[in-house]
């Protein structure tokens, strides 16, 4: 095994992508401390402040969705492709990687596709049970698959898949005040054991549909004492959210987004999210109950088929969001806040479900390039 390895981590954007980069990165980083790693992804602000926290080094590319359209929009896309995949060169000639993992989102594509030319061992990293359409190209150019469910579709009988599960971060492992930087905040320590904790979060961008629904469902609930609501509202909803628990005297606490998901999950006795995938594996290795409501615009709709697997073993409970509403959702948290042998055994079957050391495997794998063959 190399006492020190460069890796480039392609792709993200989202956090759906970003995250399990930065898990197998703060592996690699436990593995080999002197290991120089380097993200290559977009230039949104999402990933660049995400990555500025966690404290990784990160250079953006030019990059587009790839998808079809008009004769005029297919020239376009192309056109940035080939920039795209110029600035990739260039990022490798200059970095001199010794592995590339690609995690998804279509800044992937290029990075890959470029180290794939320069005879640089690559991986491909799918968080979904149904992959995109980045990873489906590349799928046929990576040296390894790693997969998070044992049926992926279209990678789970490919000879160079293997099925690890999803990469998660470590609680308590944001990158802490350096130079410059003001004091992190604290995480929250007056939760009361004896309450009722509700984690409500529409992913890293929030969910609208989601915030709307919870609260109206609050609003409607014949108890609120003895609740506790942590939400991650977006930055859209923040204020207005903030003002709404306020106004109804409800202990909450309400953020645009939460650095430290991981540590928070740990507070809540229910879960109301979206279906994508990371969130489903940290909220596995915890076994914390959960509602989900899959993102209905998803490619492929592969967030509904990530919890369909969950509500098929009993572990989770799958509410459409075409069909979310107020009092449904006012109902099937009410329900389960009063079935405590139902909360249970959502949370031993998800825990079935759990893989929790798939950043270390990743991470083990890419240390040992040797093994790779190219």
């Amino acid at each position: 095994m190399k006492n020190k390895i460069n890796l480039i981590i392609a792709g993200g954007k989202t956090g759906g992508h970003l995250f399990p980069g930065i898990a197998v990165a703060q592996a690699l980083n436990a593995e080999s401390p002197y290991s120089q790693i380097l993200f290559v992804g977009t230039g949104s602000p999402f990933e660049i402040s995400t990555l500025k926290t966690y404290g990784f080094a990160h250079k953006s590319i030019i990059s587009r969705p790839i998808k079809g359209g008009s004769i005029f929009t297919k020239i376009f896309s192309t056109a940035i492709i080939l920039v795209s995949l110029i600035q990739s060169l260039i990022i490798l000639a200059k970095f001199k990687p010794d592995f590339v993992l690609g995690v998804g989102g279509f800044s992937s594509f290029a990075v890959v596709l470029a180290a794939w030319m320069m005879r640089i061992p690559t991986a491909i990293q799918e968080q979904n049970s149904i992959p995109g359409i980045t990873n489906r190209l590349l799928a046929r150019f990576a040296n390894i698959i790693f997969t998070a469910f044992e049926t992926t579709k279209g990678m789970d009988r490919n000879p160079k898949t293997r099925y690890v599960g999803n990469p998660i971060r470590r609680k308590n492992s944001v990158h802490r005040k350096s130079p410059g930087q003001t004091k992190a905040k604290p995480l929250m320590t007056d939760v009361n054991p004896n309450d009722f904790t509700i984690l409500v979060t529409g992913g890293s961008q929030g969910a609208t549909s989601i915030n709307q629904a919870f609260t109206r469902a609050v609003k409607l609930m014949d108890k609120t004492q003895g609740l506790h609501i942590i939400h991650q509202t977006g930055t859209k909803d923040v204020s207005h959210i903030q003002e709404f628990y306020r106004h109804l005297k409800i202990n909450a606490k309400v953020h645009a987004f939460f650095h430290d998901m991981p540590a928070i999950q740990d507070m809540a006795d229910l879960v109301i999210t979206r279906a994508g995938a990371g969130t489903i594996s940290e909220l596995s290795i915890k076994g914390v109950p959960a509602i989900f409501v899959p993102y209905p615009h998803a490619a492929d709709d592969h967030q509904t088929y990530n919890a369909k697997i969950l509500a098929d073993k009993g572990a989770a409970i799958v509410i459409a969001d075409q069909d979310l509403t107020g009092n449904l959702l006012k109902e099937t948290i009410q329900a389960l806040r009063n079935d405590k042998k139902k909360l249970k055994k959502m949370s031993a079957a998800f825990k079935q479900l759990a893989m929790p050391d798939a950043d270390k495997i990743i991470a083990k794998t890419i240390l040992n390039t040797k093994d790779i063959g190219v």
